[in-house]
């Protein structure tokens, strides 16, 4: 009966104004009763320590200021083994040196210990106290525990040990961007000073304005990095592009000369370059169904002077088939659309379950994609016509393009959509390395 009656008092007094508890209160309890000196530690190291991890675990300035003002009343005494860092500045002395309302001050408390800072040492009265010994050593007190700091001092360490690393390396690949960027605009500036234009140009032009936005978006240096890496290499295609373009044209032959007259040589191995005006402007995917958004290029285009470049796409000539119709003979991937197998089943995974190895070669690829293209209802007719439309190793990525679009991407089938690329193959309007380029960007 007297039990009974001692739990019924409890009861009707936790209603009495007492501290109430959160799971993390109880964690950061935990650690405070657990923890204990071994070796002793100076409060101007663990503040230190704290505010230097601060910045990179989130904290609010609030709160770094009130852990600050507590130290003001450690001692370096109470850091030492079997000691314990206790504080206990009145509350009414923290409502006026911090400028904060009686409410405020009891929220700020209950976060600091939420967050794994200090522990409130209540005493039987709700009073902070405490008092020393003739050594200095405290000998009874209450009020904040600063231990669950001194208990996190390497993790303190490491997070701002990290957070300086991390600070650095993305200082250098913000460098690294700014220097692609303005190596971005004066290769764009001195394309328009020359007049180029075209479908191929105006691929690299968009590629290089997404992946220019695309550095801003990430969070972190190893996303960044990626990013910039992107960024890079559309420099240098694009560069690379530009002087090719340049010493074609310096190697063209004059309008007015006899090798310019001869375009229709025997045999598909003497077959020469056609020399072209400029190309429409056309940034839009020719892969992607229409009315699909362009990508706006990077830089205000400018009136081209009325120049000709010839343009040769290196590694892939038209021949004529005895129906009368183009047929495309491409070379190697790697040299003419700039890809290795590693970046595509990176672009592609969806591929990656079809491969014996994780290094494979052009040919593994191509057995794979006849493997997908069941997978995504790709007949075995379209995948012969899409190889002898593009080669196999091209109607292989083809195919991975293809797995790699979202099916809300499809108005109809993916196999649908992949008869419509062969058909534009035929045709020669099919320029997957634009749509290479733009999926590197998204990844």
């Amino acid at each position: 009966m007297d039990t009974h009656c001692q739990m019924a008092s409890l009861d009707r007094g936790s209603a009495s104004g007492l501290r109430k508890l959160t799971p993390p209160m109880l964690g950061t309890i935990k650690v405070a009763e657990t923890y204990d000196f071994e070796t002793a530690m100076h409060p101007g190291q663990a503040l230190a320590v704290f505010k230097a991890a601060a910045s990179y675990l989130g904290l609010r300035p609030n709160v770094v200021h009130a852990i600050d003002w507590l130290f003001r009343f450690t001692n370096a005494v109470d850091w030492q083994p079997s000691s314990r860092p206790i504080v206990w500045p009145s509350a009414a002395m923290q409502q006026q040196e911090m400028g904060l309302g009686p409410s405020q001050v009891k929220n700020l408390n209950r976060h600091l210990v939420e967050l794994g800072l200090v522990v409130m040492k209540d005493s039987p009265n709700g009073k902070r106290y405490g008092r020393r010994g003739p050594q200095g050593r405290i000998i009874e007190a209450y009020g904040f525990d600063l231990s669950p700091i001194a208990s996190r001092f390497a993790e303190f360490q490491a997070i701002a040990q990290a957070g300086r690393e991390e600070r650095t390396r993305v200082s250098a690949l913000k460098r690294r961007t700014t220097i692609a960027r303005n190596g971005i605009r004066q290769l764009l500036q001195t394309a328009a000073d020359q007049g180029m234009t075209g479908e191929e140009w105006e691929a690299y032009r968009s590629a290089a304005t997404v992946a220019s936005r695309g550095v801003a978006d990430r969070r972190n240096s190893d996303e960044m990095e990626k990013a910039v890496a992107t960024l890079e290499a559309v420099q240098c295609e694009m560069r690379q592009y530009l002087e090719s373009a340049f010493n074609r044209q310096t190697k063209a032959p004059s309008p007015m000369s006899d090798e310019s007259v001869d375009i229709d040589p025997e045999g598909p191995e003497n077959w020469p370059h056609i020399t072209t005006t400029n190309y429409p402007i056309n940034p839009k995917d020719t892969v992607t169904a229409q009315g699909e958004e362009k990508i706006e290029g990077m830089v205000e285009r400018t009136t081209p002077r009325p120049i000709k470049i010839a343009k040769t796409i290196t590694g892939s000539r038209s021949v004529k088939n005895t129906n009368g119709t183009a047929a495309n003979l491409q070379a190697d991937p790697e040299s003419f659309l700039k890809i290795t197998p590693t970046e595509l089943i990176r672009l592609a995974p969806r591929i990656k379950p079809y491969l014996r190895d994780t290094m494979p070669r052009w040919s593994e690829i191509v057995d794979a994609a006849d493997w997908l293209r069941e997978e995504l209802g790709i007949s075995k007719s379209i995948w012969g016509d899409a190889c002898l439309a593009m080669g196999r190793e091209q109607a292989a990525i083809a195919v991975a393009i293809v797995s790699a679009k979202p099916s809300s991407h499809f108005r109809g089938s993916p196999g649908a959509y992949f008869y419509g690329m062969v058909s534009r193959a035929k045709t020669g309007e099919l320029h997957l390395a634009r749509t290479i380029w733009g999926m590197r960007a998204q990844h």
